[in-house]
């Protein structure tokens, strides 16, 4: 199951799991939209393609919850 990270790891912009606009490599790293445009949807980290990441509905986060842990560092 995705951890369905909150945070774009570049920018910090939130990307909820319930919403779409975010983008992942195979490793999870993720971007919002803008971010990954700028990257030419390559994973800065691994060098992995950015695809669009699915969608969580809403009423799956209490027994599915998204992750809490934000990965920006700026």
């Amino acid at each position: 199951m995705l951890e369905m990270r909150p945070d774009c790891e570049r920018c910090g912009a939130d990307v909820p799991a319930e919403l779409p606009g975010a983008f992942i490599c195979s490793f999870e790293c993720t971007f919002c939209t803008e971010c990954a445009d700028a990257l030419d949807d390559r994973c800065p980290n691994c060098g992995g393609e950015l695809l669009d990441r699915p969608t969580r509905a809403r009423h799956l986060h209490a027994k599915y919850p998204p992750s809490e842990v934000r990965k920006f560092k700026g």
